[in-house]
């Protein structure tokens, strides 16, 4: 992610909490958040989160090359009251040895149905294959655009669809206020088939392909002292509009940096967005899940 300074972060968690803030705009409604707190010296800068499809079991992934799976604890009414999780482990570069320092910012994480995982990384920008969390790496091809890419601006949101084809968004697209191209991989080579259209001063952090088919895309705004502010849109993969349609969008300061977007499907077919936040290994912040429930 972009770093934000420091003073200004600290005074805008200073400002009233979530629960004094009012309901996020769109369709999508509030189901409910956890503050995920562990002894873990590694549990931070969470960027990453994909779900089982029980909505319990999970993998999460932080932006120092680390890993955990786990389950969350739900009370009757499906509202997360505890989380239960592996110590994190650090990612495998093509060998056994863990990510160098330096190559190991790793931003998105997509769970295929047989387990193959893929990492995508911002510095720099690439992606990396694991036939499970925990072995050793295979690098995906890697396009001359991505290796232009901006150092601390390149791929965040990464997504994988039900034929395994892959799709990644930089959280720059250069300069100027031009459209973020969504990046697709088929398995062999990389392409462009669709832009999204730049809404505000809102950046993509984390995307999915959820049950529906369709594609979600998590988009975060900084405002100084007023805090965070996000933003969830979906696209249509087979009839893309570039604007998207908006299921919510949260006042600054509602919730902390969200970082990590899962979109998963309950018993009663209602479709969930778990959210998680990178707390950037700052004491003033946390590390946040959130969810949001659209019927």
């Amino acid at each position: 992610m972009r770093r934000s300074p420091w003073l200004a972060i600290t005074l805008a968690l200073c400002l009233p909490g979530p629960g004094l803030r009012a309901e996020t705009v769109g369709p999508a409604r509030f189901a409910g958040s956890y503050v995920w707190q562990s002894d873990d010296p590694l549990l931070g800068g969470m960027s990453a989160i994909e779900m089982d499809g029980d909505g319990l079991g999970f993998a999460a992934l932080s932006d120092r090359g680390a890993y955990t799976t786990g389950r969350l604890v739900r009370d009757g009414d499906g509202k997360v009251v505890g989380v239960s999780a592996a110590a994190l482990k650090l990612l495998k570069a093509e060998g056994q040895e863990a990510l160098a320092k330096g190559r190991a910012d790793s931003e998105g994480l997509a769970v295929a149905p047989d387990g193959t995982a893929y990492v995508a990384l911002e510095r720099p920008a690439r992606v990396l294959r694991y036939d499970r969390l925990g072995g050793s790496a295979t690098n995906l091809p890697r396009p001359q655009a991505f290796r232009q890419m901006a150092r601390n601006a390149a791929l965040e949101a990464l997504a994988i669809d039900a034929g395994g084809w892959l799709y990644t968004v930089p959280e720059q697209a250069g300069a100027g206020a031009g459209p973020f191209p969504l990046w697709r991989y088929d398995g062999a080579e990389w392409d462009r088939p669709h832009q999204i259209a730049r809404q505000g001063g809102f950046l993509p952090v984390a995307a999915d392909v959820g049950p529906d088919g369709m594609f979600y895309l998590l988009e975060r705004e900084f405002l100084g002292i007023s805090g965070f502010a996000s933003r969830v849109r979906r696209f249509d993969l087979g009839n893309w509009q570039a604007s998207g349609v908006t299921l919510l969008q949260s006042d600054p300061g509602r919730h902390d940096n969200l970082e990590g977007l899962s979109v998963w499907r309950d018993a009663g077919g209602a479709l969930w967005l778990t959210m998680i936040s990178d707390d950037n290994f700052r004491f003033f912040q946390r590390t946040e899940i959130v969810e949001y429930r659209l019927n």
